[in-house]
């Protein structure tokens, strides 16, 4: 699958790991997403712990219905296949 408009940033903090998924491009939303320890490979689809939708967008549940289950994907497969290093894309702050 290709995924060109999601990135994940990874946060270690008091022994555990925090995700956020970004969607960059509209509709924008972000979510913070934890690994799922009961799954087969503890990592799974996620557990999502925090969506952040634009209020615009609230009642149009089917839409971000099916972005939440590719940035779900999306979490999943980047634990999988690592990425070429010319492909990453690395923000500093």
């Amino acid at each position: 699958m290709n995924f060109p408009d999601f990135f994940r940033i990874e946060r270690e903090g008091k022994g555990r790991s925090s995700h956020y998924i970004v969607h960059t491009r509209d509709p924008k939303f972000s979510m913070e997403i934890v690994p799922d320890r009961d799954a087969p490979d503890k990592i799974g689809r996620g557990v999502i712990k925090r969506l952040c939708i634009p209020n615009s967008c609230l009642g149009d549940y089917t839409k971000y219905s099916e972005f939440v289950a590719t940035a779900q994907d999306f979490f999943r497969q980047s634990f999988s296949e690592p990425a070429p290093k010319a492909e990453t894309k690395r923000i500093c702050t």
